[in-house]
């Protein structure tokens, strides 16, 4: 496994790989890597012959007030699990190297950046885009992994990486989860032992959402109202949005038909937690017995 933290350095190796006729798969992180960042890991190894790791906590998707100096960082672990888990290259940049002069540069994807994580973080998304970008400028033609528990995020990159005509397939991968059902993150670090017992309160309510989808439910109000409640229940937890979306657009319909996908955040203490599924209302007339296929997956597929 070879450590690389120049821009020249990946660019050269990744284009070392193709001439090679390797096939190249990438796994943008912020580092502090968990089971799900090392499952795309795994997934890149499978599906192609050279894998790229890159570990950057970006600066430009935080806001001023956002936690930025307490996001956690371990890169000497990092770039151990990343090697573990089949990285070939990681990449493992300074600020000064991504961003040698303040960057006036900026990718935004209008209309799916502005609602959810939008509302509640502006600018946060821009970031994201304007990074990811520059990642796939430098990574060049290769397969690129991205996990659904950020699927606003999801959604951001696969409209820019077709938009700019970047030569990326970018992979959605499915969220991993541990045994109560909190999706991993590495903000789940920060958590308490009592916020960490509460937080599960996020997939609870997004598990209701789809029961009361899947029993029939055609208003996407009455579905966010749902979630809503059942995170109200719980004390140490403040709803930030539920809502019922299209898949594609994230816009909320006047009426759930097709594929829905449940969007939930809430803060757990001082911690934001997002978190989401997806679920696929029966046809008119028909009313499931017992759990639908999308009901039956453990934990997204985790």
């Amino acid at each position: 496994m070879i450590l690389i933290d120049t821009v020249e350095g990946l660019v050269k190796s990744t284009e070392a790989a193709r001439a090679g006729g390797r096939r190249v798969g990438l796994v943008p992180t912020m580092g502090s890597l968990h089971a799900g960042h090392l499952s795309l890991v795994g997934r890149a190894r499978r599906d192609n012959d050279t894998v790229v790791v890159t570990v950057f906590v970006n600066p430009l998707q935080f806001g001023p007030d956002e936690d930025l100096a307490a996001y956690p960082r371990d890169p000497q672990g990092d770039v151990a699990r990343a090697g573990e888990a089949g990285a070939d290259l990681v990449f493992l940049p300074g600020d000064d190297e991504m961003y040698p002069r303040p960057p006036v540069t900026s990718v935004r994807v209008a209309g799916l950046s502005e609602p959810l994580e939008g509302r509640s973080r502006p600018g946060h998304l821009e970031g994201v885009a304007t990074v990811v970008a520059k990642l796939f400028a430098m990574a060049g033609a290769c397969r690129a992994y991205f996990g659904e528990k950020d699927y606003q995020q999801l959604c951001v990159v696969r409209r820019l990486a077709a938009d700019l005509s970047f030569p990326v397939e970018v992979v959605g991968c499915p969220t991993v989860r541990d045994g109560d059902g909190l999706a991993l993150s590495s903000r789940n670090a920060r958590l308490s032992p009592a916020e960490r017992a509460a937080a599960p309160v996020v997939h609870r309510a997004l598990v209701a959402g789809r029961r009361e989808v899947l029993a029939g439910q055609r208003d996407p109000a009455v579905v966010a109202q749902v979630m809503a409640r059942v995170v109200s229940a719980e004390p140490s937890a403040h709803l930030d949005y539920a809502v019922a979306a299209d898949p594609d657009d994230l816009r909320t319909p006047s009426r759930l038909a097709g594929e829905v996908r449940l969007l939930a955040a809430a803060w757990i203490g001082d911690v934001r937690l997002i978190d989401n599924l997806a679920v696929l209302p029966p046809a008119a007339g028909h009313r499931p017995q017992g759990h639908s296929h999308l009901e039956r997956q453990p934990c997204d597929g985790a």
